[in-house]
C-alpha cells in the first residue's frame, strides 16, 4: 500500500486558536492517532516546535546564509504531519478529513514514494 503525508498547515490565527485550548486540541489529537492505529494505517505522527525557534538555511546565494525565525513572510507554516499506509489516495482524503484542527489550518495531502520509485542507483536510500 502506498503511504500518504498528511502535513499540517497552519496559519499565525489557527495556531493561536489551537493553543487557547491545548488540552482539548492534545485529546482529540491522540484519539485521531488511536482511531489511525485501530484501523492499521498508522506509520508516525509528529508536531513541530514553534517556528519563532527554528532557523532558515537559504541556499540562494553562493553560500548558505543562515537566519532566525521561520520563513519571512509565508502566511503558512508546516506545524506537523501524520504518515499513514492506505490504499488509496481518496482514502488518504478521507482520513485528512478527520484530522483535529483549529479553524484556518489546512492539511495537505501527498504520496510518499517507495523506494523502487526513487530515482539512481541507491536502492532509496540516501
Amino acid at each position: 500500500m502506498p503511504k500518504y503525508m498528511l502535513i499540517m498547515r497552519g496559519t499565525d490565527e489557527s495556531n493561536a486558536a489551537m493553543l487557547a485550548d491545548i488540552d482539548a486540541m492534545m485529546a482529540t489529537s491522540r484519539q485521531f492517532i488511536e482511531d489511525l492505529f485501530k484501523a492499521g494505517v498508522y506509520v508516525a505522527a509528529e508536531g513541530l516546535d514553534d517556528p519563532a525557534q527554528g532557523v532558515v538555511v537559504d541556499f540562494g546565494g553562493e553560500t548558505p546564509v543562515v537566519t532566525d525565525g521561520p520563513y519571512g513572510e509565508t502566511k503558512e507554516l508546516f506545524g506537523g504531519f501524520f504518515l499513514i499506509d492506505v490504499a488509496s489516495k481518496q482514502e488518504a482524503v478521507e482520513w485528512a478529513k478527520r484530522v483535529p484542527a483549529a479553524p484556518g489550518a489546512k492539511v495537505e495531502v501527498r504520496r510518499v514514494p517507495g523506494s523502487e520509485e526513487t530515482p539512481g542507483d541507491s536502492g532509496g536510500r540516501v
